[in-house]
């Protein structure tokens, strides 16, 4: 394991987040924010100290890098700036418990969006700035955003493609040109100009500055914390319609965006999974719009609601505008199978992914097929390609894994005595980085009421879901610490 190269890495993510942490600092100085003000001045000296210590115990490090490396560096990074990026929210008194704010910085950089907050609207202006910012920073990830800035890995070291496969979502990456640092600039590109067409269109519909930013944040970042109380609830339509687009364009695969802009447009537009994901959407806006309609006085009304409501579930944003917890049995439960479908593979969105989905489908299309037919070679095709055997066999492990740790989640959460509807949705809503659940952590309500053991279940279930299971599995693994593997 080379662990001088790993903690050189995180020195440079330590020292990057202090300075992404720094306009939430003039936001509060101009707002006479005091406890926030005290809480990021310390902050920034204990992460300072914590990087200059990492940085001068490094300085011999050496460049190889393997994929065990990667997974450890990712996982590891994961958890160091989720432990040190709460610190604002702990020492201004903002959030007394610490697990409640590892919790909420957790939900922030995996882009969930659950929160233990009861009144978001009572806390500083800088410390909400900070909370939505980091929805940004992990929506396309900190590791990426860095492979993009800072020229560590060196030719052909290994180290970009092990870090982008560890912390990118979805099967597989590709690169969308030969060189990976090139690659992640081009992503992070497409990225910040989604986000800034975002804040110019909800400012276009009335929102402030601030307002706009912190819900486009949430957005491109498929993140979700509100800073209302109700969420989405109380803007405007326009808004609402602006922001389900949005949603969906940053459920979309990056790599689409990119074949647009160099005029791929027929594979950009008949990508499997890409009509996949489109059809799921407008067959749940359909039925769910059928099946609410009695609920609200218009169509236009019901629409709207059903196709927000697809939008930040698929997307697994977790912004509402209604209190889908007063739908129907069925509304509930195509929602709940919106929150495990999720978005498309290389986008910020969470779930299974809608090329899992495909896969899985044509994995079932296949085994049937050769029970039939055995005498046949039967292969499994995506966008005219065959699909590597290995893809398939990790696919299927990653749904085993999956199924595993629901189930584990959901038993040990339900040590808290809720009912079963909330616990089930707290776990699917936390591991799938959706955000709100149904039952009492439904839209309107919050995770605040659970233990902190079962706060840190669902937060270890948040970084599971964000980082593809095996990061985390591996970094959690006995054999991954043992010398000589």
């Amino acid at each position: 394991m080379n662990w001088k190269m790993i903690f050189r890495i995180i020195s440079y993510i330590l020292m990057i987040e202090i300075v992404l942490m720094f306009p939430a600092l003039l936001i509060s100085i101009a707002e006479h924010e005091s406890a926030a003000i005290h809480g990021y001045l310390w902050s920034f000296l204990i992460m300072a100290i914590v990087a200059a210590l990492m940085f001068v115990l490094t300085r011999n490090a050496r460049k190889g890098f393997n994929s065990r490396d990667g997974f450890v560096t990712t996982g590891l990074t994961w958890l160091i700036m989720s432990a040190l990026g709460c610190l604002p929210f702990f020492i201004s008194g903002e959030v007394p418990n610490y697990v409640d704010c590892l919790f909420e910085m957790v939900s922030g950089f995996t882009t969930t969006g659950s929160s233990i907050l009861t009144n978001v609207e009572a806390l500083d202006k800088g410390l909400l700035w900070w909370r939505s910012f980091s929805h940004w920073v992990g929506g396309m990830g900190i590791l990426v955003f860095m492979l993009a800035i800072v020229p560590l890995g060196g030719r052909n070291q290994g180290f970009t493609m092990h870090i982008l496969r560890a912390e990118s979502p979805g099967p597989s990456v590709g690169k969308v040109v030969p060189r990976m640092r090139k690659t992640a600039s081009i992503l992070y590109g497409i990225y910040i100009g989604l986000t800034i067409a975002d804040i110019l269109f909800l400012r276009a519909g009335g929102m402030n500055w601030f307002e706009s930013c912190c819900h486009a944040f949430g957005t491109a970042g498929t993140g979700g914390f509100g800073i209302k109380n109700d969420s989405y609830m109380s803007y405007s339509p326009y808004e609402q319609y602006v922001t389900t687009v949005f949603m969906l364009l940053f459920s979309v695969n990056f790599s689409i965006y990119f074949m647009i802009l160099t005029k791929h447009f027929r594979e950009a537009f008949f990508d499997e999974e890409f009509k996949a994901f489109w059809g799921i959407v407008a067959a749940c806006i359909i039925v769910l719009t059928i099946n609410v309609r009695n609920l609200y006085p218009t169509l236009e009304e019901a629409f709207r609601h059903s196709a927000f409501t697809t939008a930040t579930i698929l997307s697994t944003t977790g912004y509402a505008t209604t209190d889908f917890n007063k739908w129907s049995a069925f509304a509930k439960a195509v929602i709940l199978l919106m929150m495990c479908l999720g978005a498309c593979a290389g986008s910020t969105g969470g779930g299974i992914k809608t090329i899992r989905t495909v896969l899985l489908c044509k994995i079932l299309r296949r085994n049937l097929h050769k029970n039939l037919h055995p005498e046949e070679v039967a292969v499994v095709e995506v966008n005219g390609r065959r699909v590597d055997e290995q893809i398939i066999r990790n696919t299927e492990a990653y749904l085993i894994a999956y199924r595993v740790i629901v189930i584990a989640a959901f038993l040990l959460v339900s040590l808290d005595g809720f009912d079963v509807e909330t616990n089930l949705s707290a776990v699917l809503a936390t591991f799938n980085n959706i955000g709100p659940g149904l039952g009492a952590v439904g839209p309107t309500g919050n995770f605040a009421a659970y233990s902190n053991f079962a706060k840190l279940v669902l937060t270890f279930c948040m970084l599971a879901g964000r980082l593809e299971i095996y990061p985390i599995l591996i970094f959690f693994s006995r054999k991954t610490w043992k010398k000589g593997r």
